[in-house]
């Protein structure tokens, strides 16, 4: 018996002394407790710790991806749209992520998620769709602020999807194709504007010199003799057209005279 008590203490105190050393790696921080109080932050490296008398809590300090699950927000304009976003958050004060609050990463989560439905639903469709990069912004400070009492740093913040339903994404095809069809008739308006106002002043132009005018007359005929054309019409000026008309009148004027 007693060879047995020797060995049953021999062990015990080998596991207690194997249990004084903790190795944490350059990622990782133990939060040491003694009795219960907050004593110190300890790491990386090897770590003492007295065994019964004090424990610890490993707190890893690499930045953490959280997956922001699909909230169903009603936005500024009354139109449900279902939002996901990642969240890329650190630990930067160990002491106050373990003391201020139960779970970190949990109540990471739900604030995110909280955040997410306010702060969306106070923006317009149209903003959730263009205006991605200032929103992400947006909802990183304020995160960032509710989880600095908590020794977090929210990295990054960034709106994966805006889903829609199948009417709404119609509707918003129809909008769009309102629009291209506005703006190429305000495109063909602006031409027409511009191109009247060079022919006015073409106009102007040939008015002060009569023989140019003449002259891009022949101009005109020479291109379209250059073309493969059938036919061609020649339009004859109106000064020609009244000196016909005033000859066909002396001429009925002579026929009459003579008759008599």
């Amino acid at each position: 018996m007693l060879i047995y008590s020797l060995v049953t203490v021999t062990v015990l105190v080998i596991a207690l002394v194997i249990s004084m050393f903790k190795i944490l790696r350059e990622y990782e921080r133990a939060v040491v407790f003694l009795l219960g109080r907050f004593y110190e932050v300890k790491g990386p490296g090897l770590v003492i710790i007295v065994p019964i008398v004090q424990q610890i809590v490993r707190v890893d300090l690499r930045t953490i991806v959280l997956d922001v699950p699909t909230q169903d927000l009603i936005t500024r304009d009354n139109v449900s749209v279902k939002v996901n976003a990642v969240v890329y958050f650190r630990v930067v004060d160990p002491k106050m992520a373990i003391i201020n609050v139960e779970n970190y990463l949990e109540a990471t989560s739900q604030l995110s998620q909280t955040t997410l439905r306010s702060v969306l639903g106070q923006h317009e469709l149209d903003e959730l769709l263009s205006e991605r990069e200032e929103l992400n912004r947006g909802l990183q400070g304020i995160l960032d602020q509710h989880t600095d009492n908590w020794g977090i740093k929210i990295a990054n913040v960034e709106i994966k999807h805006v889903d829609l339903d199948e009417s709404m994404v119609r509707a918003l095809a129809r909008q769009a194709e309102a629009e291209r069809s506005r703006r190429a008739k305000v495109i063909h308006a602006t031409g027409e504007l511009e191109a009247s106002a060079k022919l006015q002043q073409a106009a102007v132009e040939l008015n002060k010199a009569p023989n140019a005018l003449q002259l891009r007359y022949l101009q005109t005929l020479t291109e379209i003799a250059n073309e493969r054309t059938s036919t061609i019409v020649f339009p004859l000026p109106i000064n020609l057209i009244e000196k016909l008309s005033e000859v066909d009148g002396l001429a009925n004027l002579i026929k009459s005279e003579n008759n008599k």
